[in-house]
């Protein structure tokens, strides 16, 4: 097995990954480059066959913190066949070894590897093997479990292999009937361009003061949306009432797969549901842009009705999904003591990583 650690991507970097498992929007060319303009350093690592064929890659973002120190953090990644114990082994010990080399203090990393599908205890769970074995390589090599997550650990996928008519009659009741109940009174559902996004910043500023979470400045968001919208990755939905837009989602997609992601509305028409209608526009979007799963981006870390994702899970539910439960970001320290000095002292910085993901 061949490993090549690049500063910068190859050409084809996106086509080339979109083959291998867990294949993810944050492993691509345009999330390097937008996290480059915010201080990180991308690393692009390859692992290939003696033939030449992709077994393994990874995006690593490096951050420096003192000094000579720094840390990595490889989002959604490496992707690979966790089931390969070689080719699994060989990832794991290339990218310790890399990160000693350059000083790093620990690696964070959270492949989007299932643990089971299923709601964990219930009779229709089923455990996931490569999940499992990640996280046995894991407690074997002594990482810990991250004390700050950056991405969601669990989700709700729809699978879009059925026709149209079974998607919508695998939703609850419930929520079938407010998509129709939204056709009725006159909701409907446009794709934007680029033109829209200053307005649907401006709605995203307000949902996130209504429903209290942190985000970030306009040019980040314009930046990222941009870049993936030039790619041909996203496709803005926009439900308007009378030519009045009242809601909005991000659509992303590659790969064969699909992820709601940034969601925004304003306080008006809400009861003409034009959420309901929004979502089931991307399903039928994302299903006619040829994805095989429609990612919904979050779930509960428990699924009890304490948990802060509870309402947000339960209108997601109502769609026809099911549970995906992954191992979340795990940490592999490389130098203890420093590891334990920025984890204990600046848990802020880490909020904030996670808050400008």
């Amino acid at each position: 097995m061949n490993s090549v650690t690049l500063s910068t991507p190859p050409d084809h970097w996106n086509e080339e990954i979109a083959s291998l498992p867990g294949a993810s929007i944050l492993q691509t060319s345009q999330w390097a480059e937008i996290k480059a303009g915010g201080g990180w350093t991308p690393l692009f690592q390859k692992w290939t066959a003696t033939d030449g064929e992709l077994r393994a890659a990874a995006l690593i973002l490096r951050k420096k913190i003192f000094l000579q120190y720094e840390f990595w953090y490889i989002p959604r990644g490496p992707l690979l066949d966790w089931e390969d114990s070689e080719l699994r082994t060989q990832v794991l010990d290339d990218l310790q070894s890399l990160a000693k080399k350059v000083h790093a203090i620990f690696i964070k990393m959270d492949p989007d590897v299932p643990t089971g599908f299923g709601i964990p205890g219930s009779d229709s769970y089923r455990e996931q093997m490569a999940g499992q074995l990640l996280l046995s390589e894991y407690q074997k090599r002594g990482w810990v479990r991250s004390p700050q997550q950056i991405q969601f650990a669990n989700s709700v996928w729809i699978d879009l292999s059925p026709s149209e008519e079974d998607l919508l009659m695998n939703m609850k009741q419930r929520t079938r009937y407010k998509v129709r109940l939204a056709e009725k009174k006159g909701v409907t559902v446009r794709h934007g361009n680029p033109a829209d996004f200053e307005a649907l910043y401006a709605m995203y500023a307000e949902t996130s003061e209504r429903d209290r979470f942190i985000i970030r400045e306009k040019a980040y968001y314009l930046n990222v949306w941009n870049r993936f919208y030039a790619a041909e990755m996203l496709t803005p939905l926009i439900a308007e009432v009378e030519g009045q837009a009242v809601a909005a989602l991000m659509l992303f997609t590659y790969a064969q797969r699909s992820w709601y992601i940034y969601g925004m509305s304003t306080d008006l028409h809400r009861e003409k549901m034009p959420n309901y209608l929004l979502q089931w526009e991307a399903i039928k979007t994302a299903k006619q842009a040829g994805s095989r799963i429609y990612d919904l981006w979050g779930a509960p870390d428990i699924y009890d009705e304490s948990d802060r994702m509870w309402g947000v899970y339960q209108f997601k539910q109502g769609f026809g999904g099911f549970e995906v439960n992954t191992p979340g970001a795990w940490d592999l320290p490389l130098h203890k003591t420093g590891y334990q000095l920025f984890v204990r002292t600046l848990p802020k910085f880490l909020s904030y990583l996670k808050s400008k993901k």
